[in-house]
Order: C-alpha cells, then structure tokens, then sequence
C-alpha cells in the first residue's frame, strides 16, 4: 500500500509508515489492531477525540437527510452556529468556509476591502516572525517564515514582517498604508510560543490609536485550545476579525472569521464566497462541538488539565511553555524532535513537533491526568529519564 502511495499521490508529506483504522476517545488503534494514545489529535483538529457518541450521530443523521447544498439557500445548522459563536465572541457576523487557510484568506480579503470601502489605500498587513497563516498564496505570504516562501516567487504585494513580542518592531514597520496587525495569540507552527501579556496590551492600543484592525490568527488557539473559547480572551481585548478552523468542526472540514458588523457589511454578494462553507454537514458537527465545549465545566477542565500537563513535562527539566491544551517543550539541539516524535510512536504515543526542535502536544480536550500519566512515562522511557 504504501508503495501505492509513491505511485499515486503526491509526495509533499513527509508521511510516517502507520495506517490507523479506527479511534475511541483518545486512543487511535492501527491496522495490526496496536493502540496508540494521542496527543496530536490530528494536529489539534479532533477536539472531542474519537467516536464521540453526540458528533457521530449528528453526522451520521445528518448524513442520511442532507450532506450538501449551496449557499444560495438559507442552511438552518449554520445559522445556529453562527449565532453561537457570534454571542460567544465579540457580537458581529460569521461567513463560513473550510480551512484555516481560507479563513485567513477571507480576513485578509475583508481587510482589504474595508479600507477600500472608506476610499483609503490601506492594504499592507503586519505579521509577525515564526508565524504561521496557511498554505495558499497570500496567507503563505503572510507567514513569516521565509522557508514557506522558497519557490514561490513573486509573492503577495503587501505583508510586513515584525518581531513577535517586540512592539518596538511594530512601530518601525507602520505606514500610512497600514491596514491590520495579523498575529497569533500562541504561535503554533512556530513552536508553540504564547505573546506576552503587556505586549499584547501594548499593540492593540497602538492598532486602535492608528485606526489599525486588530485581527487574530484562531485557527490553532481557537475553540477552547488554550482554555477559553477563544484565546483573545485571556488578553483583555476585543478584535476586530478573527479567523477559526481545526478544532471546529471535530474533525469534520469548516472554517469561519468573525468579524465586526461594521467590517462583515464590506462583504457583499459577489465579493467573496465559498461552495462548500458552512454546508449542513459541518455546521451540524460544529454545532455538536461548541455545545460540548461550552457546557458547564468543560473550559475549566481543560484549563485543570492543560497546567497539570505542564507541570508533568518539568520533570524533563526542558523548557515548558504554552496555554491550555496547546503545549510546547522545547529540546536541546543534541536531542532531535523528530526522532524523538518517531521513538514514541513506536511505543504507542503520538506526539507533533514544531519550530526548530520543540516537542507539540495538542491532545483532544477530553483528556484526563490519567492519560497525560501515561504519555509522560513513554516520554520517560524514550528520553532516558527516571
């Protein structure tokens, strides 16, 4: 099978020799019937995990009534979820699509023609350095890091690169021509690293002092990731956009941007739209999982876990960073992440790296300090520590 693969698809993933066949909680099982426990869930995609009893029916009686429309008709899940993310934000509206990527891409799009709309020429947008927005043209632009940019030259006119947690590289970089900052809240491709609280502070007053969008990079973060359902919510302010995927859906493809009011009007038929977004398929499940992760509890207990996780790693004496259940931990260069992700594997626990040489955990937001136990004592094992 795998020599099918080389034939047949294309070789642009760096692809681990396992096939996995079915999944139960937090657990993933392969097709010589070995568990593995996962603390990469799709690269935190699969909030609720495996075969959750709620998700699996609302997609299989979804399934059987209506997968797919269009959205030349009214879809009654997608106005659910829009409203449920709407009043569990920032107020504003919702336009749905079915990535990361996309979502990023909307946002930028929607900067763009706000500013058009008020007959300014603002169209440039700040990032920030070890960033990570996606993989089409312009949000590929957008991520600064220039080993994403190699071979796709000529790149998208209008993307600014600062120093993450530097404000002083802000200020530097504004112009007249400014549009948006664009910034992840914990940097996840980049290897896990959180913004600095004061920082953060610093640059939504300078955003709003210079009547520059304030727009956040969710799709990582977003979705209870870091312990609230958003990660600007442990910062103390208010976006004006903000772009979701990964853990909204389950599993089940959707991604969307929250904008406010007086920006979602610049979005009006015929400038922007998606064929597949916010279909009935994925709002169902979207729906499934925001009511999961908002019932009573379910935050706190992420947050509970996701220090008691942190706390398990310091054993290794590596540094430890991170919010919630998005954690990084970065190894020494004389220990290979990679190697390290592929020795756990073969012990039965799946771990992601990120950066340079850090070590990702993005478990499903089910787990428990039980099973965090028994990733770190497969870590033990692997890495040489009593």
């Amino acid at each position: 099978m795998i020599e099918e693969a080389s034939k047949y698809l294309f070789q642009n993933y760096g692809r681990l020799p396992y096939f996995f066949e079915k999944g139960e909680g937090c657990y993933l099982y392969d097709d010589k019937g070995k568990k593995y426990l996962d603390m990469l869930s799709g690269i935190a995609v699969n909030a609720l995990g495996y075969n959750h009893p709620k998700l699996t029916k609302a997609i299989c009686e979804q399934a059987s009534k209506i997968i797919h429309i269009s959205n030349l008709f009214y879809i009654k899940p997608q106005i659910e979820v829009a409203k449920i993310l709407s009043e569990n934000s920032f107020g504003g509206k919702v336009f749905f699509c079915n990535s990361g990527a996309e979502s990023n891409e909307a946002l930028i799009k929607l900067v763009r023609r706000y500013f058009y709309d008020k007959k300014q020429e603002r169209y440039e947008i700040i990032t920030f350095e070890g960033s990570f927005h996606g993989r089409t043209l312009a949000t590929v632009t957008a991520t600064a890091q220039p080993k994403y940019h190699e071979g796709f030259y000529p790149l998208v006119e209008g993307f600014k690169y600062a120093k993450f947690n530097d404000i002083d590289s802000v200020k530097n970089l504004i112009t007249d021509k400014t549009a948006a900052i664009l910034i992840e809240l914990v940097q996840g491709e980049g290897g896990v690293n959180p913004a600095n609280k004061e920082f953060i502070k610093e640059l939504y007053k300078l955003c709003k002092e210079n009547d520059i969008l304030f727009t956040v990079d969710e799709v990582q973060t977003g979705i209870g990731r870091t312990g609230k359902l958003f990660a600007y919510q442990h910062f103390d302010i208010q976006p004006d956009i903000i772009s979701l995927a990964k853990g909204l859906g389950g599993g089940v493809p959707i991604g969307a941007i929250i904008a406010k009011d007086d920006i979602a009007k610049s979005f009006v038929p015929g400038t922007h739209a998606s064929t597949f977004g916010g279909n009935y398929l994925s709002t169902v499940a979207a729906k499934v999982v925001l009511e999961e992760v908002l019932s009573e509890g379910f935050l706190d207990r992420v947050q509970k876990v996701g220090e008691y996780l942190k706390e398990a790693l310091k054993i290794f004496g590596y540094p430890v960073k991170g919010l919630g259940l998005m954690v990084g931990m970065d190894l020494p260069q004389s220990i290979s992440a990679k190697e390290v992700m592929k020795k756990t594997l073969e012990k039965g626990l799946i771990v992601g790296t990120a950066g340079e040489n850090t070590l990702r955990f993005v478990p499903p937001l089910i787990i428990t300090e039980k099973e965090v136990d028994e990733a770190v004592d497969i870590l033990k094992e692997v890495l040489n520590v009593n």
